[in-house]
């Protein structure tokens, strides 16, 4: 069987010391594109990206949402059939896409999650706020929605059409929630993988903040009210 056009989007912001090593470290015998979305950076993100061998695409307005669409709109013109989504501060293993994206090649899922919670994660890579929150959020979720999911976690992939059936729109903190509520919703076939996580390179933008930890909060639990009716 042919291996289908894979594309990976990677947001970034201010990742100058990261985002080299996530572009080199991921497996390019298996994916076809490398995504990176600059979202605003004012380092030396960009040069270092597209060093590295990434197409860099720029997305002036501030969030993981907006540069999540931007890279989209991309992979559709790449003619992507499967969309994998890393984060750019090398916490997650470029590597181990091969795990994420066997669902949909071997068993035909439209989406995977990879798991943090279900696998090796370096102590200190998931701040108690963020295990406070996967926590919550999972557990509104299989209550409100009945999907099972353990993690909100940004490593994932999901089939190009089904990502089109869920019309994303948050622009913000709520994408991940967002997408796993509306694939429910949508009675999609998907699962988790277990993946390695280790602490990230940088300090992070929303969960390395009290403010934006508190507004990432406020928009996960809202996400899970509007999506509702």
């Amino acid at each position: 069987m042919n291996t289908p056009i894979i594309s990976v989007i990677i947001p970034a912001f201010n990742e100058e010391k990261s985002i080299g090593k996530v572009v080199r470290d991921i497996p390019r015998d298996l994916v076809a594109h490398v995504i990176v979305v600059n979202n605003n950076s004012t380092d030396n993100t960009v040069q270092v990206a597209s060093d590295a061998g990434a197409i860099v695409m720029d997305e002036p307005r501030k969030g993981y949402g907006w540069a999540c669409l931007k890279g989209i709109e991309k992979s559709r013109e790449l003619q992507t059939e499967i969309v994998v989504f890393l984060d750019g501060d090398y916490s997650d293993y470029p590597e181990e896409i091969i795990d994420v994206v066997r669902p949909i090649l071997e068993n035909d899922h439209d989406m995977v999650i990879g798991s943090r919670v279900l696998g090796k994660r370096e102590k200190g890579s998931l701040t108690p706020q963020q295990v406070f929150g996967n926590w919550l959020a999972t557990k509104l979720m299989r209550i409100f929605y009945g999907a099972k999911f353990s993690d909100l976690g940004p490593f994932r992939a999901i089939k190009a059409d089904a990502l089109e059936k869920l019309k994303m729109s948050d622009k913000t903190y709520g994408w991940t929630i967002e997408m796993q509520i509306k694939a429910a919703k949508h009675k999609m076939k998907f699962c988790e993988v277990p993946v390695k996580y280790r602490k990230r390179i940088g300090v992070s933008k929303v969960s390395g903040t009290v403010k934006g930890t508190i507004l990432a909060g406020i928009k996960i639990i809202f996400a899970v009210f509007k999506y509702r009716f």
